[in-house]
């Protein structure tokens, strides 16, 4: 395994994509609807960006802001869609009001992705029991990335946590690739990659002039070089 890190930059268009993989991102999250902090996209956006980059994507699969899975008949029709037009690796995560882990929505889910990889998103920052929640979701087909800030309040609260959790890389629940995103900043950088962190997931920091404006390829080179 080569030590380059992971680049992942969320995109809501193919101009995103396109500037995105420019400055040298390795992996697209695809998402619409930033105001709900990230939803599916339209299959006929996939298929625009698919075709504009070749990079790997990551679809959302979530129909509703917060954590709560909602209509999960519409999730898995749009993961039929989504697959049916060429998606391979997707995102999701959700949660029970008591901030366990929505094994069924999950578990239906990723047998609905056959093996698809896949990433549980920063459900994980608002569990009850982030420990609990992996051990619980250990061996599920597909999951091999959690994207995860270490709090609710971004890496800056979160960064304790995250500096633990990857010096338990490889132990039941642990065994998934930790991929750092929310509020992270460049200056987070050094401890995580001395941590052996080595993915890092951007969204805003990609959009120096804010989410009404496309990914900036200059912006994603920056963080390319830093983690070069």
């Amino acid at each position: 395994m080569s030590n380059r890190a992971v680049l992942e930059v969320i995109a809501l268009n193919a101009e995103d994509a396109v500037a995105a993989q420019a400055g040298g991102a390795d992996r697209l999250e695809l998402v619409t609807d930033m105001a709900a902090d990230g939803l599916t996209p339209p299959r006929e956006t996939f298929a625009a960006i698919r075709a504009a980059v070749d990079i790997p994507l990551r679809v959302m699969l979530r129909a509703a802001d917060g954590f709560a899975a909602g209509d999960v008949d519409a999730l898995v029709a749009s993961a039929r869609a989504l697959r049916a037009e060429g998606a391979e690796e997707f995102v999701l995560g959700f949660l029970n009001p008591d901030g366990t882990p929505d094994l069924v929505t999950v578990e239906r889910l990723a047998a609905e992705l056959e093996g698809c990889r896949w990433t549980f998103h920063r459900a994980i920052d608002r569990a009850a029991d982030r420990d609990q929640l992996r051990k619980e979701l250990a061996g599920l087909p597909g999951l091999d990335t959690y994207l995860t800030a270490g709090a609710a309040e971004g890496v800056d609260a979160g960064l304790p946590v995250l500096l633990a959790e990857a010096a338990r890389r490889g132990e039941p629940g642990y065994e998934a690739q930790i991929l750092v995103g929310g509020g992270l900043r460049l200056d987070h950088l050094p401890a995580l990659r001395a941590a052996g962190v080595d993915a890092f997931h951007i969204g805003g920091a990609a959009r120096p002039n804010g989410w009404s404006f496309p990914v900036s390829a200059a912006a994603v080179e920056d963080w390319r070089e830093a983690l070069s």
